[in-house]
């Protein structure tokens, strides 16, 4: 049996050739040896079975946790030379397993041997000591009075201008460093020098401490970047903080969702006497107690936030913190707005409880409509009292025309519900139920900042960022604003859309354009740059005639933004929706008026690549927002982003670039096959 153990244990390791037929007699006859042998009385027998290996064991002692080749991919410029970072770039290809049950790259011409090695994500002590002699604190008075010469600094220019996503070399990290009381002169060196910090080191925390308030003022696209995940230290995100305070309410409105998701990063901790002790914390809570529109958001934003699973405990202690703030004596009508957040909420359950019921009713759609009224005319059971609209709280509703309330014809069945405020103005809103609008109020958000950036350049592209509030991860209310959809208005006008705005604003006088209002015509060439060149940015996908509404004065607008960043449910989608109905409504390809839409199409674009570092910042703050589209691929959200603005392109090569992309959607085919096909995918749907 001694015998027959080591021979079935060579044959186990690979030592003996394998012979089906000849195998399956020889083990069946080792077993009957062995139940032979196993009868004889021979006392206790201890049988030990140890580790089988594919290879010869040298030496062990402690078993490695192999490292995450994702993770290491993200800072291949640490790794000490081209190579290591080679290898870590073919560690992300596909793997296959050899003859011999090793690893190997599959992607390559010859099969590259994946060797991981276990220290690579350590630091490395020669690098170390190298960076610790050049940046030791003995050298503070040298590079106190340090000044570059003209090749060093067309360099530090050149890195001035990264973008945020843009990682340093070590060479690049210890000039920075070098030269760091120069270039406090410098508002965009901040945010690299931070960069360049090893905050394990205390020496170097304690040095670059010292130096922010040598520091001349940031930006705001600058702070928020300080307020990400990647900067941790107490001291810079209170300092990124009291740059914040700066803005007026209006711009801190901008950045408020993000503002609301940097806190995430904040660090906050439930016990002790530091609890909750934050300086971003305590910003948004003054400021959303001086001013109630502020506060309004800020309410919806956290309350969205209490629902998430890992996040949500955190979020409501800062809820909490908010409405304690709220009730101290030295605010004005503390207990009021507090009640008044309340009945907000109260009223939104009610509206969402109404939606899941008529969606549930069976019946067709005229009955739900009228169900819908009756249900809506019990007015003080809707609104006991008048409260700001959560959407727009500058609104103060106190009842509902229940007679002009429908429902849209869809899969949610959202509803359409017309409020009438104090002043006797009626506002209109859409309420969705089972749909999540963080998305789209992201978007919207955004377009709106957009907005602004091109206004401050004097340039009004006649955009129109409707109000969107998610009041729930699965409901939320927008604006509606009386429009038609393209598809709509091509099918009444016989596909004419300029007849559908001579007909809503002729003019036959020598001011008009092509029989239309000179300001209309003006209007609805602005608007479609505009959108143009923000939905190629944000990579806006499933645009279709049905979601691209035209007003009656020329404002075209695009809405359902479900997909973005790349996304998209349809092949092969052009960069941006241009088709030719748009481009015949200017005069055609050869009219002054489509030059002029180019003309302007351009100029924006231009525009916002300079303000792209801002955009990109925003963006990063939402990586852990629960986004759909963000959170497919939260590690490429920001760069497909920062890929749209063609950062690496001079402005005018980045122009010539934007010519291309018109050019291409206009031409493009196949985006108009699927157009009819959804045309009568709508047709047989109604």
């Amino acid at each position: 049996m001694d015998k027959l153990e080591k021979l079935v244990k060579r044959f186990d390791c690979g030592e003996i050739r394998p012979v089906p037929w000849l195998d399956n007699m020889a083990f069946r006859k080792i077993e009957q040896i062995h139940m032979k042998v196993s009868q004889k009385p021979t006392g206790m027998a201890l049988y030990v079975e140890l580790p089988k290996f594919d290879f010869p064991v040298v030496f062990g002692e402690m078993e490695y946790v192999l490292p995450d080749p994702t993770v290491t991919l993200s800072q291949p410029n640490e790794l000490g030379s081209q190579q290591s970072a080679a290898l870590i770039s073919a560690m992300n290809q596909p793997m296959q397993k050899d003859v011999n049950n090793t690893a190997v790259i599959s992607n390559f011409q010859n099969p590259l041997p994946l060797v991981l090695d276990p220290d690579i994500v350590r630091d490395n002590i020669v690098e170390d000591k190298h960076r610790r002699l050049v940046r030791s604190h003995r050298n503070g008075p040298l590079d106190r009075d340090l000044k570059p010469d003209p090749k060093i600094r067309d360099e530090l220019n050149q890195i001035m201008v990264y973008p945020p996503t843009q990682l340093l070399s070590a060479e690049e990290k210890d000039l920075v460093w070098k030269f760091r009381f120069y270039l406090t002169r410098d508002k965009r060196a901040l945010t690299k020098f931070l960069k360049c910090v090893v905050w394990t080191d205390p020496t170097e925390v304690r040095q670059a401490i010292d130096l922010l308030p040598l520091w001349v003022d940031i930006d705001v696209d600058d702070a928020l970047e300080l307020l990400g995940k990647e900067f941790s230290n107490r001291s810079v995100r209170s300092y990124a903080v009291n740059q914040l305070r700066k803005a007026d309410d209006d711009d801190l409105l901008l950045y408020l969702l993000q503002l609301v998701q940097a806190l995430k990063f904040e660090h906050l901790i439930d016990k002790g006497p530091a609890a909750y002790n934050s300086s971003l914390l305590h910003f948004l809570i003054d400021r959303a107690i001086n001013n109630e529109v502020l506060g309004n958001y800020l309410h919806w934003y956290l309350m969205v936030e209490c629902s998430d699973k890992e996040l949500g405990k955190m979020y409501g202690k800062v809820v909490y913190h908010y409405y304690s703030a709220i009730l101290q004596k030295n605010v004005p009508n503390g207990r009021q707005r507090r009640e008044t957040l309340r009945l907000q909420g109260e009223f939104v359950n009610h509206l969402n409880s109404i939606s899941k019921d008529i969606r549930s009713m069976k019946g067709t759609r005229a009955q739900k409509r009228d169900k819908l009224r009756n249900i809506l005319k019990d007015q003080k059971a809707m609104l006991p009292r008048a409260l700001p609209l959560p959407l727009e709280p500058t609104k103060q509703i106190c009842g509902i025309a229940a007679e002009k309330c429908s429902i849209f014809n869809s899969n949610l069945q959202p509803l359409k519900l017309t409020f009438v405020c104090d002043d006797g103005e009626e506002y209109q809103v859409i309420f969705k139920s089972g749909d999540d609008l963080r998305q789209d109020q992201l978007v919207i958000q955004i377009i709106t900042l957009m907005d602004k950036l091109l206004r401050k350049e004097n340039l009004d592209l006649r955009l129109t960022p409707y109000k969107v509030l998610a009041t729930g991860n699965e409901q939320g209310m927008m604006q509606f604003i009386p429009s038609k959809s393209l598809a709509a208005v091509l099918n009444e006008y016989q596909n004419n859309i300029l007849e559908f705005l001579r007909q809503a604003h002729p003019d036959t006088s020598a001011n008009g354009v092509l029989g239309v209002e000179s300001n209309v015509m003006e209007t609805y060439l602005r608007s479609c740059a505009g959108y143009c060149v923000i939905t190629y940015l944000l990579g806006v996908g499933d645009r279709h005639l049905d979601n691209l509404l035209l007003a009656p004065d020329g404002h075209l607008f695009h809405v359902d933004f479900g997909f973005i960043l790349g996304h998209d449910p349809k092949p092969f989608p052009p960069p941006m929706k241009l088709c030719k109905e748009m481009i015949e409504a200017m005069g055609g390809a050869d009219s002054a008026q489509y030059s002029q839409f180019r003309q302007h199409c351009y100029t924006a674009f231009s525009t916002l690549r300079r303000n792209a570092n801002l955009i990109l910042n925003l963006f990063a703050l939402m990586v852990d927002a629960n986004v759909p589209d963000i959170k497919l691929e939260p590690d490429k959200a920001v760069i497909k982003v920062k890929d749209k603005f063609r950062l690496d392109l001079s402005e005018e090569a980045a122009i010539q670039y934007f010519q291309g992309l018109i050019d291409e959607s206009v031409n493009a085919l196949f985006p108009q096959i699927m157009e009819t096909v959804h045309k009568f995918a709508q047709y047989w749907r109604r």
